[in-house]
């Protein structure tokens, strides 16, 4: 039995030569023209049917949705819009397709309905240009900490420790939720839960990955994270991926030179390796854009904002300085922001970090050395005692896409944050550990790997980045 060929391949395959062609049909016209698709590219393979010569039953069950198996003749295209189509010599339904209740009809789909049949939301365009991108994006990340010889680590999903501090995360536990273990003081017996203690679902990988890094230099880790955060807007969800590199022997200025490098090569990567399917969003976006009101569009299109990110130097300036910039600007003073910045601590919002980008510097941007009271109690303490040696890059349209530190590699100094944070140390021994035992200056950051999804598909909404979402009511799938 002859071998299938791949649509995409069938492209630039050899014309006047026989293939076999299997996919899904998205429209049949006249009774002659089948549009082929297998989810490889966003085209459609045109196949040609002699339906005078085709079984009237074999041609009623091709319908939209329909699987097939099409033996057949590559030509070269007489008509536009594609280069070859195959002469359909032999065809096999390999599943039918209910047309009567099949919910992808060949019209345009809102995303919220989209939303609701996720298990098929592959079949359209949109989401097969998506996924097919997060796809690039997840290879291209292995392919540049490869290249720079770092160590993929995976980290632990369970764990007993909560890295952010934030306490929104998932338990995990075996105990019956019905008939509850007490001690003698009426409090959850943790001791006959599966690992004895009380555990979650992990909101971050770094702790684990300050581990690995300080005896492998250079590490990465790129996997699920959960966060129980009760918000429902199009930015959050409860279950998505972090990369979350960890280096060695490094400062605050080799972590920027890093996240810079990182994110002008995925975004290269994609422009490279998915133009096809980037055309194809550029143009939803537009056409998208053309029902708002004016004052409202995107001032640049989809790959003019993905090259404004490769093409401009990050600028880089501390958040001294930035919130100089944000309480004299025009903005700030006129009342248009919805958070005035009044005053220094205060923590910035979305539409702040997108002036400085999108309005200040025209460039991306990259703010340090925030206020110790809103970060993490791992960053590395400034000379001042009131800043931390932290990083966030910024970018046009979304803002806040890469949040890092140094870290703090002093064993006092983050005992002392700890305390004035309320966290256990006899909890984190384990992590203290690696400040008694050799330390040294290190330093890393996450990236939301959905977020960059979003970023460069141009979608809206995040749960429209990820294949089955996880959100607030929603387990769907």
């Amino acid at each position: 039995m002859a071998k299938r060929t791949r649509i995409q391949d069938l492209f630039t395959a050899e014309v006047d030569s026989q293939y076999v062609a299997m996919g899904w049909v998205r429209t049949f016209r006249n009774n002659q023209f089948i549009a082929l698709n297998d989810g490889s590219c966003l085209a459609n393979l045109q196949v040609v049917v002699d339906f005078e010569n085709t079984d009237p039953a074999l041609l009623k069950r091709i319908t939209t949705g329909a699987a097939l198996r099409i033996e057949g003749t590559l030509i070269a295209s007489q008509g536009k819009g594609q280069t070859v189509e195959l002469i359909a010599g032999n065809i096999d339904i390999l599943g039918d397709c209910d047309a009567e209740t099949f919910p992808l009809q060949p019209k345009k789909h809102s995303l919220e309905f989209l939303r609701e049949i996720a298990h098929l939301r592959f079949r359209t365009n949109t989401f097969g240009a998506v996924f097919r991108i997060r796809h690039a994006l997840a290879f291209a990340v292995h392919e540049f900490f490869h290249n720079r010889h770092f160590v993929y680590i995976h980290t632990p999903i369970i764990t007993g420790s909560d890295a952010e501090g934030a306490g929104e995360m998932f338990q995990v536990t075996t105990l019956d939720l019905h008939n509850v273990p007490k001690t003698d003081e009426g409090a959850i017996n943790y001791k006959k839960d599966f690992f004895g203690k009380p555990t979650n679902l992990t909101v971050s990988g770094q702790l684990e990955g300050e581990l690995a890094a300080l005896a492998l230099s250079d590490i990465y880790t790129f996997g699920p994270t959960f966060r129980a955060e009760n918000s429902n807007t199009s930015r959050h969800l409860a279950e998505f991926w972090m990369i979350e590199p960890e280096v060695a022997f490094a400062d605050l200025d080799d972590n920027m030179d890093l996240a810079e490098d990182m994110l002008k090569y995925l975004i290269s990567y994609v422009l490279k390796h998915c133009s096809e399917d980037l055309a194809f969003l550029e143009q939803r976006l537009l056409d998208e854009e053309k029902q708002k009101p004016q004052q409202e569009r995107s001032e640049m299109t989809l790959r003019e904002k993905l090259n404004f990110c490769i093409e401009n130097p990050f600028e880089r300036l501390t958040y001294t300085e930035a919130i100089d910039i944000l309480r004299n600007s025009t903005p700030n003073k006129k009342g248009k922001f919805q958070y005035p910045v009044e005053k220094w601590g205060t923590d910035l919002q979305s539409e702040h970090e997108r002036y400085l980008v999108e309005k200040h510097f025209k460039k991306p941007v990259i703010l340090t050395n925030y206020p110790k009271e809103i970060k993490a109690f791992y960053m590395r303490m400034d000379d001042d005692g009131k800043t931390v040696r932290a990083m966030d890059v910024l970018f046009p349209g979304i803002g806040e896409i890469i949040g890092g530190s140094q870290r703090e590699e002093r064993y006092d100094v983050l005992l002392s944050r700890m305390e004035e944070m309320h966290i256990p140390a006899e909890e984190m021994s384990w992590f203290l550990d690696t400040r008694r035992f050799g330390s040294v200056p290190h330093a890393g950051f996450g990236l939301g790997f959905e977020r960059l999804v979003l970023f460069v598909t141009g979608m809206t909404n995040i749960r429209d980045v990820i294949p089955f979402p996880r959100f607030p009511g929603n387990a769907e799938f």
